[in-house]
């Protein structure tokens, strides 16, 4: 084939059979870690040495050349210290997704079309095709695995150089071409922590950012004190653990007759305050609407209104019918047919047409 691609290589299983599936395909593949942390990089929660030894040895037994690249800086300005603002503000951001759309697929991409790369690809569970004289965004066909949510802000020109080799297959066939080519990587765990920092207490973690500023629980229902909590922006809509509240009585119960748990379901920044409710399925838990900012859509075009599509509020949640209207440069109303659990601002409304990812934007 004579043509390059560069693989972002993580030390995963996923990184690697892209790799293996690209070599066999006859591509020239050159791998590419890249090292985007660098605060604790010694403590026992960053892995980048582990998965850099993982990644040699992997190159090693592909026989391909590896480059180190540090975007450290670019990650720091681009995704992190959006990432504490939003969490400074009272919203819950989804750094996977500025991730992707900041460094996995822009300082990367333009690395390796530096180096002379006609492509660049990633393990990511998502499908690209050209159609109609577009690039589409396409859901993975392992649904449990699909990554196209955090890949949404992708555009025509970042498509159209990206291959996703494992878009076609099921994650128990990615480990087993793994284990049949002798790559000892191939029964790894996943990695679930934040985009390049980590597994890690994520409390602690943010605590060491945002300092820690008490303040009341109150219930929604009736103001009550229920509690103290160590800081609104440690908390998201929809949270039940880490409450300390799971003594107080309210006047809610199960159909067991228990006391149902609470959730948190509105921040109060201004006044530092943190509201509860009693149950899962409390009405200040359910909202058939949301507004979408920041909108990027992948065709660069916005879905028609009025038309029937689905939506995610967050990852691994069933697609719900909605449409989409009062769409504009800045902002869009998205309407669902049920009742959506949790919505929470700082987090993304991805929109579908059937396999098709659209689009979408973060929820105000």
């Amino acid at each position: 084939m004579n043509k390059t691609v560069v693989v972002g290589l993580s030390g995963g299983v996923d990184s690697s059979v892209a790799a293996l599936l690209l070599k066999e395909q006859g591509w020239h593949v050159l791998g590419l870690f890249m090292k985007n942390w660098e605060d604790d990089d010694t403590d026992e929660y960053c892995s980048s040495r582990q998965d850099l030894i993982d990644v040699l040895s992997v190159a090693d037994t592909l026989g391909i050349d590896v480059e180190v690249v540090n975007f450290a800086g670019e990650y720091k300005e681009r995704v992190f210290a959006h990432f504490l603002e939003e969490y400074q503000a009272g919203r819950t951001p989804n750094p996977d997704v500025l991730c992707n759309s900041e460094i996995k697929f822009s300082a990367f991409l333009e690395h390796a079309l530096k180096i002379g790369a006609d492509r660049i690809a990633t393990g990511h569970y998502a499908g690209v095709r050209e159609f109609a004289g577009a690039w589409q965004l396409l859901k993975a066909e392992d649904g449990t695995k699909d990554q196209s949510y955090f890949l949404h802000r992708l555009n025509q020109q970042q498509l159209a150089k990206t291959l996703f080799p494992l878009g076609g297959l099921y994650k128990r066939e990615v480990r087993a071409m793994a284990a049949a080519a002798g790559l000892h990587l191939a029964l790894k765990k996943d990695s679930t922590g934040i985009c390049f920092i980590g597994e890690r207490p994520f409390k602690e973690f943010l605590m060491r950012y945002l300092p820690a500023k008490k303040g009341e629980i109150r219930g929604l229902d009736d103001d009550r004190v229920l509690g103290e909590h160590d800081g609104v922006a440690y908390h998201t809509i929809g949270q039940r653990k880490g409450l300390h509240i799971g003594g107080v009585k309210g006047g809610r119960t199960g159909a067991s007759g228990d006391h149902d748990a609470w959730f948190v379901a509105r921040k109060d920044i201004a006044r530092n305050v943190l509201y509860v409710v009693q149950g899962h399925t409390h009405p200040a838990l359910l909202a058939d609407q949301l507004t979408a900012s920041d909108l990027s859509w992948v065709s660069g075009e916005p879905p028609h209104t009025h038309w029937v599509y689905t939506a995610r509020t967050r990852y691994r949640q069933a697609d719900a019918p909605c449409e989409v209207e009062r769409v504009d440069a800045r902002s869009c109303l998205i309407s669902f047919a049920e009742p959506q659990w949790a919505i929470t601002p700082g987090q993304s409304a991805v929109v579908y047409e059937s396999r098709v990812c659209l689009g979408g934007g973060v929820i105000a």
